[in-house]
């Protein structure tokens, strides 16, 4: 159990993390990617770093939130669940818990395959090790997006056949030889008394017992549910707390102007929160 578990190691992140720690507060901070500020050549307008690559700058940043204490973790939060007086976080095969939540994960968007988000637990899922087992010598495909999904789709080969197909173009030169690659776009998913089937953009299809789709991001729905969002941005009020009580939210996937300076800043605002918000729970449990 940790005081504040923060999805995402971006600008956002790292300030949270930092206000955070000099809070006294103990910090894990997860993150799947580099996110925007890595692409970026060469930025001129962050105070105090003229002409830094982005990728440097958030090289720095990451390094000083381990330096004051924070625990940087990389890995995908595929799920968080309210538990009451705490959190719990579904990060591939481990589980993580909080006593609160800051979610800074960057504009990345999910674009759903048609039916997938109908079809989720019901032979879809999102989870190897939550799933896997259930289609233990059965027919499974992988979608994967990036080369994350390379290590899942392993694993499940160790269960039964696995079909691979690419939905975002990466190297799949790590795949287990067992495992099909096979060609085409995914497009559609559907479900019928014969089980699941994948139709490409191509117009093949491919049938299988469990469809397991693995992507850099994760769904707002899927991440947290009953976060309110508003054209794909998480709704918070001026102290950067979401709906739920305990969560708070910064940086680029709240809306507003999306700047480096607007991240970090928020970041701070939503650590702030964060910390008062533990404290009165540490006071009410004495």
């Amino acid at each position: 159990m940790v005081d504040v578990l923060i999805v995402g190691g971006g600008p956002a992140g790292c300030s949270a993390a930092l206000t955070c720690r000099r809070r006294n507060l103990s910090v894990t901070m997860v993150y799947s990617g580099d996110g925007a500020l890595a692409k970026a050549h060469r930025i001129d307008n962050y105070p105090g770093t003229p002409r830094i690559e982005g990728q440097e700058l958030l090289r720095l940043m990451r390094e000083q939130a381990v330096l004051e204490g924070a625990v940087l973790q990389k890995g995908l939060v595929q799920t968080i669940l309210p538990m009451g007086e705490s959190f719990s976080a579904l990060v591939q095969d481990q589980v993580l818990e909080a006593k609160s939540v800051i979610l800074a994960c960057g504009t990345g968007r999910v674009n759903f395959l048609e039916n997938e988000e109908s079809l989720l637990g019901q032979g879809v899922s999102y989870c190897a090790t939550c799933d896997g087992m259930f289609f233990k010598d059965k027919e499974m495909i992988v979608i994967g997006s990036s080369e994350e999904a390379i290590e899942e789709a392993n694993y499940l080969a160790e269960l039964g056949h696995v079909r691979y197909l690419i939905e975002k173009k990466h190297d799949t030169t790590g795949l287990h030889p067992s495992i099909e690659l096979v060609p085409g776009v995914p497009q559609a998913l559907q479900k019928d008394e014969r089980g699941l089937t994948v139709f490409t953009k191509q117009e093949e299809a491919y049938k299988a017992d469990g469809i397991f789709v693995f992507r850099p991001t994760v769904a707002l729905t899927q991440l947290l549910s009953g976060l309110e969002s508003e054209n794909g941005a998480v709704k918070v009020d001026t102290s950067c707390a979401t709906n739920i009580p305990g969560v708070f939210a910064a940086g680029d996937m709240i809306g507003g102007t999306i700047q480096l300076t607007n991240a970090v800043g928020e970041g701070t605002t939503a650590a702030l929160s964060a910390a008062s918000y533990v404290s009165k729970m540490n006071k009410a449990e004495k």
